[in-house]
């Protein structure tokens, strides 16, 4: 009899961890504007709770994260989370296809969650040209306690954000791109918000600390290295990689990289270089690695790395790949998903297009150029809204033609696995983000894609991430199983691009109104343009 009451009392203490919700961390920002001298001239930057860049967020998987964002500015304002599934509830995700902007004066409660996801991302502000001035900070997700990490815990965990800066304000920025004309050269490249030198990090004799590296910029490919050490590359956007050691790294716009640095040199400072690569002009900036019983400063010139070089940086690229073996958000390994044994149900092919509509500068993909609407995307489907936008207003191929003006949307299917091929045809590199998604970067090389290209995909060990490079002339193939619903933008990373045109919106779409396909709208959501006065769901 009591073995029969012990078995019952087993199984409803497993019925109640079963319906326990995971945990909630709650956050108050208020976004303002202030003074910051990252290259040394005053400029107006973008604060979060008095910080450039903004705070960290510290999470675990599945967390529930509620971030109260007061909008101190005098412009509306949104926050976007590169990287962050949104899983079933795009209407989180940030950017203006999505979620009205939190007006001048008034606040917004982000309601997410880090749902089977681990690693490094960050976030940024999406609206107009907010991301030159600052509002952007690390974000990780940290894997939960009883699932096995394929590497000893770090003595330190160190957020890295790199990235090229203007010394012009945002807004000069913004009234050159409204004027038409394209921006000019960045003025330098900032570690963690600060010009050369200004920032550093503290380690230990024989000690292994993490670094979470993300290239937050507007436009450059940068290029990371530490004087005297290697760099142990370990996660990209999510994934366990296969531990590669590199002398240095390139970190592409957009993209975040997890490295593992051990102090093994003798005891002194030693220089953290970040440089740009594939431009004609090198930026290089500086931060310091500080041995707790260090000797003396840095000495001698900064190392050298990789300038203009395009192979080295595609073969690096090649080279990481996924550790199959690796536990991910799940106990299960990474490689127990067989992407490669998938067949694709339709292949899109997008090239970048640029061109001069109306005497102003325009970029777009397919030869469109995407023009927001006055409503959100994502609200007007839900509210079922006429005129806002319509589906099939991009291709799936390169039309030829000149660049257009347009809302552009693609429609998709919810759960078929589609392959994109990125066509670069232009003389720059290029850099494409995906919300809502983690993809297979299958395979890159030169020249124009054909359907013999596939027949170098990797279809076994392809890292999977959410945003990747298009080098020179070249193109890139991902594989996405399209298990999201909602409406997720795919943009390029390239800021002005980007706010140019540059981007359109993914519908992934079902019939199903099931709330385990897709969330309904959230209920404190912000309501404009043609969905306002409209109403929320009351629970």
């Amino acid at each position: 009899m009591s073995l029969t009451v012990a078995a019952l009392l087993c199984l409803s203490l497993f019925a109640v961890a079963a319906v326990a919700e995971d945990p909630y961390r709650f956050f108050n920002w208020n976004v303002t504007y202030g003074d910051i001298y990252p290259l040394g001239v005053r400029q107006q930057g973008i604060l979060i709770n008095g910080q450039f860049p903004g705070p960290d967020i510290h999470s675990v998987t599945n967390d529930n994260l509620i971030i109260n964002v007061f909008n101190s500015l005098d412009q509306p304002f949104l926050l976007s989370w590169n990287g962050v599934q949104q899983r079933r509830n795009s209407f989180e995700d940030g950017v203006w296809g999505t979620t009205c902007p939190i007006p001048p004066g008034g606040n917004f409660t982000y309601i997410l969650q880090v749902k089977d996801q681990i690693g490094s991302f960050y976030y940024f502000p999406s609206l107009a040209f907010h991301k030159a001035a600052g509002g952007f900070g690390g974000l990780r997700i940290l894997s939960r306690p009883r699932i096995p990490v394929p590497f000893d815990d770090p003595a330190g965990d160190y957020t890295v954000l790199i990235g090229d800066w203007y010394k012009f304000n945002h807004t000069d920025l913004q009234a050159i791109l409204d004027r038409g004309s394209k921006l000019p050269f960045p003025d330098g490249i900032l570690i963690n918000g600060r010009g050369s030198n200004g920032a550093s990090f503290n380690v230990e004799q024989g000690k292994t600390y993490r670094l979470r590296i993300s290239n937050v910029g507007l436009e450059n490919s940068l290029n990371f290295r530490i004087q005297n050490h290697k760099l142990k590359l370990v996660e990209v956007e999510g994934t366990h990689t296969v531990q590669t050691t590199y002398s240095s790294l390139d970190v592409h716009v957009g993209q975040s990289y997890s490295v593992l640095v051990t102090a093994d040199q003798p005891g002194q400072d030693y220089y953290i270089v970040v440089s740009s690569r594939f431009t004609s002009t090198v930026l290089t900036s500086t931060a310091i690695l500080r041995y707790a019983n260090s000797a003396g400063p840095v000495s001698g010139p900064p190392p050298g790395g990789p300038t203009i070089q395009i192979d080295w940086s595609l073969n690096q690229a090649r080279s990481i790949r996924t550790n199959l073996t690796a536990s991910g958000p799940r106990p299960n390994p990474q490689g127990s998903y067989h992407y490669g044994l998938i067949n694709t149900t339709r292949t899109i092919i997008l090239s970048s297009s640029a061109g001069i509509i109306n005497g102003k500068q325009r970029y777009g993909i397919n030869s469109v150029s995407y023009v927001a609407p006055d409503t959100p995307l994502k609200l007007a489907d839900y509210f079922k809204i006429p005129g806002v936008f319509r589906v099939g207003t991009i291709s799936d191929r390169p039309t030829g033609g000149g660049i257009y003006l347009d809302t552009s949307v693609m429609q998709t299917d919810y759960r078929t696995f589609v392959e994109i091929v990125f066509q670069n045809d232009e003389d720059v590199i290029q850099s494409y983000h995906l919300d809502g998604y983690s993809f297979f970067v299958v395979g890159m090389d030169g020249g124009q894609w054909t359907a013999a290209s596939k027949n170098q995909y990797n279809l076994r060990d392809a890292v999977s991430r959410c945003t990747t490079q298009v080098y020179p002339k070249s193109w890139t193939a991902i594989y996405i199983p399209l298990d999201n619903v909602g409406m997720w933008n795919l943009r390029s990373e390239f800021w002005a691009r980007q706010y140019l045109g540059q981007q359109f919106y993914m519908r992934v779409y079902t019939t199903s109104t099931s709330i385990r396909d897709e969330y309904p709208v959230p209920k404190n959501a912000l309501l404009c343009g043609r969905a306002s006065g409209r109403h929320t769901r009351p629970l």
